[in-house]
């Protein structure tokens, strides 16, 4: 692999032993594309750059998450912007678990561990009932440093937290996925010339690249040419089979309790809209955002936002209740995260001036504020929750 091939000059390089694991990862991506004629559909080359086990990016030993490049960390969520974001979730997640009598948690993708050692200090404070708090994580390195967060920040509620290495078939309490969809792979579709193609992965010359075939599945073509898209120009867009099959699998194992899913994305009438003539694929390294995915596989997040009409319609179909729809903002307002911003002293400058910039970040339209949604499903739970009180958008999926 020639890196600098497809390295934009304002992104650092990798030290030797991050891009040897990234070229090991690329061999093996190499062959399997050499074995299957010549192509890999985008969904599984997606899979294998996160996920392929010891070299994934997910499963390698990237930093992930973090505040700044220089700290080696490629982005930052919520949960890592302010310990508000956990402490005002835990409200909705508290009066799910009164409301429907459960007593357990369940978080996908726990990340360094700081949502969950927020919410379970925040459970705790608020007295909520809740007995063990479960973690699925397909990293190991992920879930050491959970451990560590969790023993540092919540060591009295530590021995509640155990990880999971496969899913119960039934789960009564409260699921939590703070950015768990956005990361699931996707599938890349094509139009040129008014005909769709599906968008795949080559190698040519030692280095991968895109290449296009005609679609094979009536299904597949039927799919977009029902959506419709304004215009004949060319357009690419994504499909989350993934997604929507994690969605189906959590709804259906849920038997009482309450899902959230949050994240960042758009209702399929706004996904598929003719000015999203590029798509939404996304890449993250060192704090930076571009387009290649096969820059240094494995050591950079690939990312789609989420189409939360079809996430919504796996859920009801899976027989779970659509609980609620709204954008981050308006959850974390109803929640009362403005509240607890103002519970601290505003002349505390130390303390209450970086509270009130990742606030601001949280809640803002320019910033996560808008773009980021909430959606959750239920089972047994009778009427609304405070967090979707006001500005419930459920009607526009």
């Amino acid at each position: 692999m020639n890196p600098k091939a497809h390295q934009p000059d304002s992104l650092p390089a990798p030290g030797p032993t991050a891009l040897a694991q990234s070229e090991a990862l690329v061999s093996r991506i190499r062959a399997e594309i050499d074995a299957n004629g010549g192509w890999m559909p985008f969904d599984r080359y997606m899979e294998r750059a996160l996920y392929a086990p010891g070299l994934g990016y997910y499963s390698g030993g990237a930093v992930k998450f973090g505040r700044r490049a220089e700290d080696g960390s490629d982005f930052v969520t919520a949960p890592e912007l302010s310990p508000l974001f956990a402490g005002t979730l835990a409200r909705p997640v508290a009066q799910a678990l009164e409301m429907s009598g459960t007593r357990h948690v369940m978080e996908f993708g726990a990340g360094t561990g700081k949502l969950a050692s927020g919410l379970l200090n925040a459970l705790f404070e608020l007295g909520a009932p809740f007995d063990t708090y479960s973690i699925v994580d397909l990293s190991g390195e992920l879930r050491e440093r959970q451990r560590e967060t969790i023993d540092a920040l919540a060591p009295a509620l530590a021995p509640r937290v155990r990880w999971l290495d496969a899913l119960p078939k039934a789960f009564e309490g409260v699921v939590v996925g703070n950015e768990v969809l956005d990361a699931m792979p996707v599938r890349l579709f094509a139009r040129a010339s008014g005909t769709w193609h599906e968008r795949g992965v080559a190698a040519e010359g030692g280095m991968l690249r895109f290449e296009d075939r005609p679609l094979p599945s009536t299904h597949d073509a039927a799919f977009l040419r029902d959506l419709d898209i304004e215009g004949d120009a060319d357009y690419v867009t994504e499909t989350h089979e993934a997604a929507l099959a994690f969605t189906r699998t959590v709804c259906t194992m849920l038997t009482r309790g309450a899902v959230f899913l949050i994240d960042y994305g758009f209702p399929r009438h706004e996904y598929y809209h003719a000015q999203r003539a590029q798509g939404t694929l996304m890449c993250h390294y060192r704090h930076r955002a571009h387009g290649d995915p096969f820059l240094y596989p494995g050591l950079q997040d690939i990312t789609a936002h989420v189409e939360f009409t079809g996430i919504a319609e796996a859920g009801v179909d899976a027989g779970a209740d659509l609980l609620g729809y709204t954008s981050q903002a308006r959850f974390l307002m109803n929640a009362g995260i403005t509240e607890a911003l103002s519970a601290i002293d505003p002349s505390d400058i130390p303390n209450f001036l970086p509270a009130a910039n990742a606030v601001q970040k949280l809640l803002s339209e320019a910033e996560m504020g808008e773009l980021f949604k909430v959606i959750a499903f239920s089972r047994g739970i009778d009427g609304t929750l405070d967090a979707f009180a006001r500005g419930d958008r459920s009607h526009t999926l």
